[in-house]
């Protein structure tokens, strides 16, 4: 039947395809029409075809084979995890929500801990009371790893208490030298390694427990692309086994130690790719350090939705942003997920928000059944193509780290700064001229939504590093949200006292003046300004009228190019100063009406955030 299909639809060749594309592009550049250059380093194809899979490795193992592209085991079960800061809530609490979320659908728990205080005995049998170990994966996060040996010794003496077979134990203490120097700027370095060798041997007799993790999320929240997420945690990865193997700790037994966690951006395909290239490349940096054991070369990944997409304006989007990005990641096969709080910037996430988030993945798991398939995304031309891409780019830059010493060395020389930096940089001059959108922030807001009181100045702009424990030797990453200069900016709308009104003048051609009102209205909405639309003016001397009766602060003259020449001096003429006058679009008309006096105009090609920025300021509006 297969054979009888085929030869029914006769194939076309690749040069066939790219003929008929060439003649519908009617001379424009291929390249630039068709072509993504992405953050990562390299071009991404219009499309892909079989023979775009030769030459490429792995295409032949199965999931649970060496190395690993298809995944590290034969099903796809990821755990759902779920985060409580005792910080904020204190132990008893922390209890109280981690078993409500166990019988809701949490099989992996997660308790951010006051590093300075630690957790003694009786405060484990407090936090974990009701709770069955063998049952669920307990993480312990924020930990500091010169108190570790108390932390991790005290959560033995609870188990053994416990009776529980050290086999059974499924835990994980993010002990991480690196992240405190990456976030914070500098750390022990002449202890740290001491002290997580120290940490390795108090756990072996516990074959589950990993005490060592890899924060790549550090580089996705400070706008870094998937390439240099991977990279720089590879690069921290490989400086822990050889620290742990230079303190007389086996390979084998320091890999096994070690976890991952990775943010999950938004670029759907590419976060797949992202994944199934960490497996393929850690496999291979554990197996030069002469290690055999399969078990070993496997990587532990742990994966976060992105803190970076989230945005406090139109702020229950973050749940869509949340399915998209945990759907990549299960698609990909991490070993556990966390779905953050869609309220997770702004404040102390509720039960609501909490549930969620458990209810993305129990959707993904009960409903979508994501778990019953194993890499479904193999084969895929597309997906093949980029996870070798990433490969290629990723470990291009790990050989570049490794070059510089390392990945303390480079990063004290500011080389690890300098590249996430360049990449930021992009994104923000991307977001900020739309050509990124972020949804609800600069582009398409909610008109009518106000700042609530748990917005403030503090989030809205990007926090300071906190105090490194030990001297300072560089500057940590900055990290912050890629919406935060447009919340700022609308938070200043919200908090001055005072809402401009953005009218649109709509006349003339009806097609063009509803498009580029519709335009318009975004644009100033983004900013928090009132924006009053209107269907089309009769005349421009009746929408001059009502405009002035709406007492506007700034008049959008809306239609098409070839009626601006002669309407928009009159309408310029008839406001005075009562307005600023503004014109939707850049025509061709513009030089004469700079000579009339009218100096203000929006159209695709603006700095937005600039732009508005302006009138704000023109309109007395302060920055915060």
């Amino acid at each position: 039947m297969a054979n009888k299909m085929f030869t029914e639809f006769p194939p076309v060749s690749t040069q066939q395809w790219e003929e008929v594309i060439t003649k519908d592009l009617k001379g424009a550049d291929y390249e630039k029409k068709l072509v993504w250059r992405t953050d990562e380093g390299f071009s991404v194809r219009p499309y892909y075809r079989a023979e775009n899979l030769e030459g490429l490795e792995f295409l032949d193992t199965m999931p649970g084979q060496f190395p690993f592209v298809r995944g590290t085991k034969s099903d796809n079960n990821w755990l759902t995890r779920q985060d409580y800061c005792l910080c904020h809530i204190g132990v008893k609490e922390a209890n109280r929500q981690a078993l409500d979320g166990l019988n809701k659908g949490v099989e992996s728990i997660g308790f951010c801990i006051d590093a300075a205080k630690g957790l003694s005995e009786a405060d484990y049998a407090e936090l974990l009371k009701g709770v069955v170990i063998p049952a669920v994966e307990i993480n312990f996060c924020e930990c500091c790893v010169k108190g570790g040996k108390d932390l991790v010794s005290n959560f033995l003496a609870y188990v053994k208490k416990q009776e529980v077979d050290p086999k059974d134990v499924r835990a994980s203490f993010d002990f991480s030298p690196l992240h405190m120097l990456t976030t914070r700027g500098g750390f022990c370095e002449e202890k740290a390694y001491d002290y997580l060798a120290e940490i390795v041997k108090l756990v072996a007799e516990y074959p589950r427990i990993r005490v060592v993790n890899v924060e790549g999320y550090d580089f996705n929240d400070a706008g870094s692309s998937c390439v240099q997420e991977l990279a720089f945690a590879l690069s921290i990865g490989n400086e822990y086994l050889a620290a742990l193997t230079d303190k007389g700790i086996d390979a084998t037994e320091a890999a096994r130690r070690i976890k991952f966690t990775f943010g999950i951006g938004g670029t759907y395909f590419m976060e797949i790719a992202k994944f199934r290239a960490a497996r393929v490349l850690w496999a291979n940096i554990v197996k030069a350090y002469g290690v055999e054991c399969n078990c070993a070369r496997k990587i532990k990944v742990h994966a976060v939705t992105s803190s970076w997409n989230q945005t406090v304006y139109d702020a229950y989007v973050n749940m869509l942003r949340n399915t998209t990005e945990t759907m990549s990641a299960a698609i990909a096969g991490v070993d556990s997920i966390e779905v953050l709080p869609f309220d997770y910037a702004f404040r102390e996430p509720n039960e609501f928000s909490n549930r969620i988030s458990r209810n993305v993945q129990s959707i993904l798991k009960e409903e979508a059944r994501f778990n019953k398939i194993t890499d479904p995304a193999a084969g895929s031309y597309y997906v093949e193509n980029l996870t070798q891409s990433i490969i290629t780019e990723a470990w291009k830059l790990f050989k570049t780290v490794e070059e510089k010493g390392g990945y303390a060395a480079a990063f004290k020389a500011g080389f690890v700064q300098e590249q996430v930096k360049a990449v930021a940089d992009k994104k923000d001059k991307a977001i900020a001229t739309r050509r990124k959108t972020i949804l609800g922030s600069n582009q398409y807001p909610n008109f009518l939504e106000k700042a609530t009181d748990e917005i403030t100045k503090e989030v809205v702009t990007p926090a300071q590093a906190s105090a490194c424990c030990g001297e300072k030797c560089a500057e940590p990453l900055a990290r912050y949200r890629g919406a935060q200069p447009f919340e700022a900016m609308r938070l200043a709308t919200d908090r001055s006292g005072k809402q401009p009104v953005a009218f649109m003048l709509t006349f003339g051609n009806l097609a063009m003046c509803r498009a580029r009102a519709q335009f318009s209205c975004n644009f100033f909405a983004v900013a928090g300004f009132k924006v009053v639309d209107n269907n089309r003016f009769d005349s421009v001397e009746e929408g001059v009228k009502a405009a002035l009766a709406a007492k506007a602060d700034i008049v959008v003259a809306c239609s098409a190019d070839d009626e601006y020449a002669e309407a928009v001096p009159a309408i310029a003429k008839a406001i005075g100063d009562k307005a600023i006058v503004v014109v939707a679009g850049d025509p061709e008309c513009r030089p004469a009406l700079e000579a009339e006096g009218v100096n203000h105009y929006i159209h695709v090609k603006c700095n937005v955030l600039d732009t508005l920025k302006e009138y704000q300021k023109t309109l007395g509006i302060k920055e915060l």
